[in-house]
């Protein structure tokens, strides 16, 4: 096989966290090698996911913009994006906290309109 990569990967078993849909939609995968510019990935399912993610492996401390190069029935390969393109990108974990007191927040606002309703 010819191989085409820039840069070298190494061979690695991290977990792995695939975001899509604004980050609402999410899939777990097993990175099976790595490098600065890449990954290959294993899930469920590659179909599902659109051509630009959200990629985080949380072991390495590592969340950026990635593309996929080619994908099959359960791999894909990433291309990850320049870190000027994802210096706005923040980890997975706090945009789950966001959107969960972001919740919280809408649900003590509406707590707060019943109660002032009711006086």
């Amino acid at each position: 096989m010819l191989e085409r990569r820039q840069h070298q990967r190494a061979r690695v078993y991290y977990g792995g966290m695939v975001a899509f849909n604004a980050r609402n939609s999410t899939l777990a995968c097993v990175v099976r090698n790595f490098s600065r510019r890449g990954a290959k990935i294993e899930f469920e399912n590659s179909a599902i996911i659109p051509d630009r993610i959200d990629f985080e492996i949380q072991r390495r401390g590592l969340s950026c913009l990635a593309r996929l190069a080619w994908r099959d029935h359960n791999a894909a390969g990433l291309v990850f994006s320049d870190v000027e393109e994802t210096s706005d990108v923040i980890p997975l974990e706090w945009a789950r906290k966001l959107r969960a007191t972001e919740r919280a927040n809408r649900r003590l606002q509406s707590r707060l309109d019943q109660l002032l309703s009711e006086h």
